[in-house]
């Protein structure tokens, strides 16, 4: 990983239609947000996340009873995503 991207800092959309920091550890509807799931006809977004982590495209963290995704996790999946599928 380079310089560039561990310096990067990412935003997400808050709850008040603010912006706020990316946080490095995220709950489910962060992820869906950070991946952009809910900008596009899907019908259900946290179905289309978990079809990811059954497939293996997709590795959460849980704590507790509860899943969440690290943020390097979603990096390197859109890294994968794009090195697949460079449009």
């Amino acid at each position: 990983m380079n310089n560039d991207s561990m310096n990067s800092v990412a935003i997400i959309p808050g709850t008040n239609g603010d912006w706020q920091p990316c946080p490095e550890l995220l709950t489910e509807a962060e992820a869906i947000c950070f991946l952009r799931l809910d900008t596009i006809d899907i019908k259900n977004p946290a179905e289309t996340l978990s079809r990811y982590r059954k497939e293996g495209m997709l590795r959460a963290t849980q704590i507790s009873k509860k899943l969440f995704y690290r943020r390097k996790e979603l990096d390197q999946f859109l890294d994968r995503l794009t090195e697949q599928n460079p449009r």
